[in-house]
């Protein structure tokens, strides 16, 4: 028995030194040393044998067990070392290059993101919270809740876009406007009510000014005592604040939403005369920025309130148009292209966060 045990010896010994890499000594280790390997089987055959016949196979096996062990672990090293020197043989790196920028450097935040932030700061600072939605609505509080009644021609405002119907007949919707979070909100939610809604909204339209899916913000101020005057200071602050000028004129006119009653669309004094280029709070031009009004009394009653004893205002402006007039953007459809380009020369830096202390847009 000792001569099959220097056989198998001489064998796994032969076999570790021809192994080529890691994969084979580890096909060797398993064959020797494995639960069901050459060596392991040898220690399972101890149990059968007499006393005496243990006193000399047991330092045996065991002893060849720790030779085959040390060499495979000997083999392992050397192969280990050999491919590391190949691998530095081959792969050489100049010092002299600079140092490639982190990801953080290299990255950019996208125009959206970055006046959503600014919209959250700017409102946060008034006391305002955040209020979310789902895209996926229904017919009910996209538009009935919002005093649209069936058949109302105002319905025909939104181009929507309509899912087929479902076991009941009922068609779902993607919103066309953020104004459902409004309902849910009051549902939800007893006054008094300071909310923006952001979000994304979706309507069958596209042009250098348009697009099937873009962004809103929408802002909810619901109290005993919310009026005009209110809406009108919250608008000019936010607009000061946005656009980061000291002074801005600001003009009110009569316009229709159903779900405000009065309605108003608000145009902001600006300098257009250099072309591609929108000064606000000077020159004698002026451009419609957002539409606002109080908050109708049907719709109170939808969101379950008494328009007797709550009233409110609510407003409505589009994210896209806003980064395009801040940052000088001519074309809504590129921020959507996901051109590196694009991104990389309108883009901002990840750690710079919009705050009102530090700078919006720093």
């Amino acid at each position: 028995m000792l001569q099959e045990l220097e056989s198998l010896e001489q064998g796994l010994m032969a076999d570790i030194a021809a192994a080529a890499d890691e994969a084979a000594i580890e096909a060797v280790r398993v064959g020797a040393i494995g639960k069901k390997g050459s060596v392991s089987e040898q220690l399972k055959t101890l149990g059968k044998m007499t006393q005496e016949e243990r006193q000399v196979m047991g330092p045996a096996i065991n002893g060849l067990r720790d030779r085959v062990t040390a060499a495979i672990n000997a083999r392992k090293a050397e192969l280990r070392d050999a491919a590391i020197d190949a691998r530095l043989a081959t792969e050489t790196v100049d010092v002299t290059l600079p140092v490639r920028p982190s990801p953080a450097e290299t990255g950019r935040i996208h125009p959206i993101t970055q006046v959503t932030d600014e919209l959250t700061a700017i409102f946060a600072d008034m006391g305002f919270s955040i209020a979310e939605g789902p895209d996926i609505e229904t017919d009910y509080y996209n538009f009935t809740a919002l005093n649209f009644p069936e058949g109302h021609p105002a319905r025909e405002m939104h181009d929507t876009f309509f899912f087929p119907p479902g076991e009941n007949g009922e068609r779902k919707l993607l919103r066309t406007h953020t104004s459902p979070v409004q309902i849910h909100t009051m549902e939800t939610q007893k006054p008094p009510i300071r909310i923006i809604i952001p979000g994304k909204t979706y309507r069958q339209d596209s042009d250098a000014t348009h697009s099937p899916m873009f962004h809103q913000v929408e802002g909810l101020v619901i109290d005993r005592h919310a009026n005009v005057a209110n809406l009108k200071w919250v608008l000019t602050e936010f607009c000061k604040a946005f656009f980061e000028v000291e002074h801005i004129n600001m003009r009110f006119r009569p316009s229709f939403f159903p779900f405000t009653e009065p309605s108003m669309e608000v145009d902001i004094q600006c300098d257009r005369s250099k072309p591609g280029e929108v000064r606000f709070g000077e020159g004698t031009d002026w451009m419609e920025i957002l539409g606002c009004g109080m908050v109708h009394p049907n719709v109170l009653r939808f969101g379950g309130l008494d328009p007797d004893e709550y009233q409110g205002f609510a407003w409505g402006i589009g994210i896209d148009r806003l980064a395009m007039l801040k940052y000088g953007m001519p074309d809504l459809r590129a921020f959507f292209d996901a051109d590196v380009r694009w991104l990389s020369h309108y883009g901002f830096r990840p750690l710079d966060m919009p705050t009102l202390f530090g700078g919006l847009s720093s």
